[in-house]
């Protein structure tokens, strides 16, 4: 494996993340109130909260994408 084909793959591989965490975005807000009645049943929480947990677990994806897929794609495209 070439660091063209590294290159590649990281850049489709985060172009695909990306569109999963925009999917997951407007699937909230399109669904949020169904999925604060199921989630606030079954886990006891308020709408805040869910609200909250969703938030944080959008960013941490986000993050995740960047650590792991966007960084080292910068950094093979300057090392190339």
């Amino acid at each position: 494996m070439n660091v063209d084909w590294w290159i590649r793959f990281l850049g489709w591989a985060a172009a695909l993340n990306y569109v999963l965490l925009t999917f997951t975005f407007f699937v909230f807000l399109g669904m949020r109130g169904w999925m604060h009645r199921v989630h606030g049943r079954w886990f006891a929480l308020t709408p805040s909260q869910i609200d909250s947990v969703m938030y944080a677990f959008m960013a941490f994806y986000k993050l995740a994408v960047w650590f792991f897929l966007l960084i080292p794609l910068i950094v093979l495209l300057v090392m190339r």
